[in-house]
């Protein structure tokens, strides 16, 4: 069982960062892969980021390389999502999920790959 909290949302400039944060209850956390989504309204949820169980890996988005930065901390139970030159087209909800695929990763864009997910964090941009 593993419970995933959000936080770190809010209200940014278009230009702006925000640093979104995701923790994690259980002792398995530090071994699954883990993935940001996000939705906006009307529109399907979507991968942001994902990072491998041992941080080694991470893949994003089109859209999002070179502007958001996916890192964990399995010392904490964290895993972290820095958003920089945050858009206009950016605001949604932002969801971590887990992939508790045993030390492998995927880092799959389809969301039904992952079995656990947060309750979301709200980010908003303002122009």
């Amino acid at each position: 069982q593993v419970q995933l909290v959000e936080s770190g949302g809010g209200l940014v400039q278009a230009g702006g960062s925000l640093r979104l944060s995701c923790a994690a209850s259980g002792r398995t956390f530090s071994r699954y892969g883990i993935g940001w989504f996000r939705q906006a309204p009307g529109k399907e949820r979507e991968l942001v980021a994902a990072i491998s169980w041992s941080g080694d890996n991470t893949n994003y988005a089109d859209s999002m390389k070179g502007r958001f930065i996916i890192t964990r901390d399995n010392a904490k139970n964290t895993v972290c999502l820095r958003m920089n030159s945050l858009k206009p087209e950016d605001p949604a909800v932002y969801y971590c999920a887990a992939d508790t695929v045993w030390e492998y990763y995927r880092g799959s864009p389809r969301s039904r790959v992952y079995d656990y997910w947060g309750q979301g964090t709200q980010v908003t941009i303002s122009t």
